[in-house]
């Protein structure tokens, strides 16, 4: 099988109990295989270090069709389709992605069908078909619409990213750059480069394909990772080895003209943007040393004196991050992105002088060795004691680490900095020069005032040079602010120990008072040193009108914003943290490291309770609040006093659900809840006050009526988006293990096929899924579809055709085909938790739903196993099928710019007796019965 391995130590996590075994192969193939015996997921992935950088000249997006093609088939599994089909019923996933220099593919399955599925993914590099008929296909499924007589006509996967506007100045930081260089082409790829051009030059796309998988393709450019309970026999030692060289591209793709340069850019959606860059040395040749995160750890600090916290102060940038951005072993760009607000970009030059004005002073200080020590530190802390994560995704990752770090590192990548070089850092911050500065602007204001169109995406854009005396200029005039250096980090774990806890399979209700409620679960399973704390502050006057959501919405912002510069020490040393707003409130999570968990936990309670509304931060957190439709009418009116009149308000009546877990004592939970009880309901002038019995509002959904179909129909928000979307909803019941089992079974076997014929075959959107649904307890199934190809009325009626199309799979799947499907599902439920954060966001949706079946996996294995192929059958002709009976359904069509005229036909066409058209969603749900809810109390209306 192997050829050769080396006795080299790969280093891994201290809690990390799976088996690593490095091989190589007679084809030069290198293989890791990580044992892991309490799988119940296997996984692979192969990374082949061939990417978009190979494509050749006129056939942009090559690489990246190859990866789409060798899906299809293989010459072992000719069944068009059949390897994602066996991946799907087998209870997997599978994808792959391109990037500059190399191509990922990978998937997951249930252990019992992972040999099978292995050996069909092997087919991808041994013996692939492209067919004529299937590369036609998939080269049509490139077509599309033009945007305008700018733009050549653009794949589907291409479309919906037109109008992201971090795909649009990707491709023009790649557009300014040396023609010459790779990093300049467009990668993706369209119907223009895979058709049009090279019809033009009389090639055929189909024989470059082949031509260039097997030029490119070569055993020894791939590295395999392999995931498993156990070794699996060698499936992979006949991919032909060529012996190629690994593609390299040397040199920075920018040259002097590319070079301090200021692009103004007009993006899509509104706002203001500055992304400032600079070609660097790649610190992968240095990732002992870390320059790059030494650097970006500073430069993207949000603490008291930190560049981001002057720029917040000023009431010019609400985010600010920095680090490398595009990078390989040749090159790399440095990049600092700042979000502007109205006044930031008014004050572009200061930015850009503060910035600099930073940089100068990490200069001058000189690397700090402490600095490094603490940063070493927390990387030391997360990786020992870093998550498990689905193997899938850890696959992924190995994989690409394989084909930059040494064996010893394949688990470790660049995350241990460990060897402190003030020389190597200060080498990088000498690169973030004015000489080599590249500023992109981005803002709705340039509109009108640029002379350049970038040719891929068609964004608009003006440029200038702008010389070093320029850049000295504005750094002379930037403001004289207090920029230093972050303290000493008091976050950071150093008592790691697992407590004695009891063991518990299902959270407990631990106490509950009039104030609050208390579930506590202690961790039995993944011998982390972390918790997970849940605290939900249900305030019914934070919902009782449009005005008190939006202000619910701004204080929750406020409050993060309040706690930034001191809470953000705390997620730099591993303690997350989030306040959001909900349907009822609003709710605190705190997850991470216990050792220091409660301190952060109390300043946030402590802000709460001494909540003041800051004027000219409320200015600054209304701008960057967008509400929906109602709301947005009732957000220019608010003002400061507003809010801080209402806060005392939503806070005066609320009660706490609450759910802590992980490595924490029962006592030490029931404290931190007596704590947060003190701070809001005890003292001679209490925050809070219990809820009344008639406060406890629920989330009750609306129960569609049986046998009829009911749609909404509406115009797109943005004018310029030529995608409509369909949202085709299936209203099945309450929950209930049985009817549970049968509609995942169902949305299971039906997943792929949906796929296969929506997106595939009839080629109706790149964005095409099956998915189930759950609101608060009320089970269905919907698909979703985007696509600039059909209006959402015609893929309505497509979806009706495939329900009718699979009623005949359904009924010609055999006996053992069901039970592989219902095999599968088992396997799926059975598999475990792959850490707290998991574990705790299930068992907080039984506390939040009220359904409380913390023993859902465990029933519904038992119901799946009492499920005959007759029921499933019969449940699908009750609900699910088209014209049936029992069938609720609401279709939500939205209509792109292109399909606006057919929406106009949709409201002037006569109803069919079954369909109801909605015209106004709210008359709507006050007029439907609502399902009863899990929680009980007062009604809150749900759709």
């Amino acid at each position: 099988m192997a050829v050769g391995k080396d006795d080299v130590e790969i280093i891994k996590p201290r809690t990390d109990k799976r088996q690593y075994r490095r091989l190589v192969l007679k084809n030069s193939l290198q293989v890791l295989l990580i044992s892991d015996p309490d799988a119940d997921k296997c996984a692979a992935s192969m990374n082949v270090s061939v990417g978009a950088f190979c494509d050749p000249v006129g056939l942009e997006g090559l690489a990246h069709f190859l990866e789409h093609m060798l899906f299809y088939a293989s010459e072992k599994y000719p069944v068009e389709d059949s390897y994602l089909k066996y991946i799907s019923e087998h209870g997997g996933m599978a994808n792959a992605f391109t990037s500059s220099e190399h191509t990922n593919y990978y998937f997951d399955v249930n252990p019992d069908s992972f040999e099978e599925a292995l050996d069909r993914f092997a087919q991808f590099f041994i013996k692939p078909l492209m067919s004529a008929d299937a590369t036609m296909r998939e080269i049509k499924a490139v077509d599309s619409v033009p945007l305008s007589f700018l733009l050549p006509r653009l794949y589907p996967e291409n479309q919906k990213n037109l109008l992201s506007d971090v795909w649009r100045l990707n491709q023009l930081r790649k557009h300014l750059s040396s023609e010459d260089h790779p990093y300049h082409k467009f990668s993706t790829g369209n119907w223009e480069t895979l058709e049009v051009r090279p019809k033009a030059k009389g090639l055929d796309t189909r024989h470059e394909l082949i031509k260039f998988y097997n030029e490119h393709y070569s055993s020894n450019l791939m590295h395999l990772v392999v995931y498993s309970k156990g070794l699996v026999e060698n499936k992979f030692q006949d991919i032909r080895n060529t012996d190629r060289n690994l593609f390299r591209f040397p040199g920075q793709p920018c040259t002097s003209e590319h070079l301090q340069i200021l692009a103004r850019a007009v993006p899509i959606k509104q706002g203001h943007k500055l992304r400032i860059g600079w070609p660097i040395t790649p610190s992968v040749h240095h990732y002992k040393e870390a320059p790059g995160r030494y650097i970006s750890h500073l430069i993207g600090h949000e603490s008291e004196g930190s560049l981001f916290y002057i720029l917040k102060t000023l009431g010019w940038a609400t985010s600010l991050a920095a680090g490398e951005g595009d990078w390989t072993l040749d090159y790399s760009f440095f990049e600092v992105t700042v979000d502007l607000t109205d006044s930031g970009h008014e004050h572009m030059q200061d930015v850009v002088g503060l910035l600099f004005k930073y940089i100068n002073l990490l200069r001058q200080s000189g690397a700090s060795k402490w600095i490094f020590d603490e940063l070493s530190a927390v990387c030391e802390v997360t990786f020992h004691y870093q998550d498990k994560v689905p193997p899938i995704d850890y696959v992924v990752t190995v994989a690409t680490y394989m084909e930059t770090y040494p064996p010893q590192d394949w688990l470790v990548g660049k995350s241990l900095p460990s060897n402190f070089s003030p020389e190597i850092i200060q080498m990088t911050l000498n690169e973030l020069s004015p000489k080599t500065v590249r500023i992109f602007w981005e803002s709705k204001q340039f509109e009108g005032k640029t002379d350049m169109v970038e040719p891929w995406y068609g964004t608009t854009y003006s440029i200038e040079k702008i010389d070093e005396s320029i850049i000295q200029d504005w750094i002379l005039s930037a403001p004289e602010e207090n920029l230093h250096l972050p303290a000493p980090n008091v976050f950071i774990p150093t008592d790691l120990s697992l407590k004695d806890a009891q063991e518990a399979k299902f959270p407990v209700l631990l106490r509950k008072s009039s104030y609050s409620t208390l579930w506590y679960k202690p961790d039995a399973m993944f011998s982390t040193p972390k918790a997970f704390v849940k605290i939900y502050f249900n305030c019914p006057h934070a919902s009782s009108s449009p005005e008190s959501e939006v202000l619910t919405d701004i204080f929750t912002r406020l409050l993060l914003d309040y706690l930034n510069e001191y809470a953000y020490y705390a997620q730099v040393a591993g303690l997350d943290y989030g306040i959001n707003h909900t349907e009822s409130g609003f709710e605190v999570t705190v997850v991470g490291y216990n050792h220091k968990l409660r301190i952060l936990l109390e300043t946030i309670f402590q802000k709460i309770a001494q909540f003041k509304v800051k004027p000219d931060r409320f200015s600054v957190i209304k701008d960057q609040t967008w509400p929906w439709m109602e709301e947005l009418e009732v957000l220019p009116h608010l003002e400061a006093e507003d809010l801080a009149k209402f806060v005392p308000m939503m806070l005066s009546r609320t009660f706490l659900e609450c759910y802590i877990a992980g490595n924490i004592e029962s006592n030490e939970a029931g404290s931190i809840i007596q704590y947060t009880e003190d701070v809001f309901f005890k003292g001679s002038n209490p925050i809070c006050q219990p809820l009344f019995p008639s406060q406890h509002l629920t989330n009750r959904v609306v129960k569609l009526e049986k046998g009829k179909n009911y749609v909404y129909s509406n115009q797109g928000l943005n004018p310029s988006d030529e995608n409509s979307c369909l949202v085709h909803y299936i209203q099945v019941h309450r929950d209930d293990f049985l009817m549970n089992v049968k509609l995942q079974l169902l949305a299971l076997i039906a997943k792929q096929p949906a796929f296969h014929q929506l997106r595939t075959v009839e080629q109706l959107g790149y964005i095409t899924a099956l998915l189930q649904r759950n609101d608060f307890g009320i089970h269905g199934v919907q698909f979703i579809i985007q696509s600039s190809v059909k209006g959402p009325k015609y893929i309505d009626l497509r979806v009706e055709s495939f329900l009718q199309m699979f009623e005949s799979k359904l009924y010609e799947m055999t006996s053992d085909q069901f039970k592989n499907n219902v095999n599968a599902l088992i396997d799926m439920k059975l598999e475990k938790h792959k850490n707290l954060k998991e574990e705790s966001g299930f068992y907080w949706r039984e506390i939040s739903d009220g359904t409380l079946k913390f023993d859902r996996r465990e029933a519904e294995v038992a119901a799946l196993k009492q499920l005959t192929q007759q029921e499933l059958i019969d449940f699908f002709n009750e609900n699910i099928k088209a014209g049936a009976p029992r069938k609720k359904t609401l279709c939500v069509r939205v209509y792109g710019s292109l399909h606006a005229p057919e929406l106009k036909e949709e409201t002037s066409e006569s109803a069919e007796p079954h369909i109801v058209h909605i015209d106004d969603i709210f008359s709507f749900r006050r007029s439907q019965p609502l399902y009863g809810s899990f929680k009980g109390g007062f009604v809150q209306m749900k759709l």
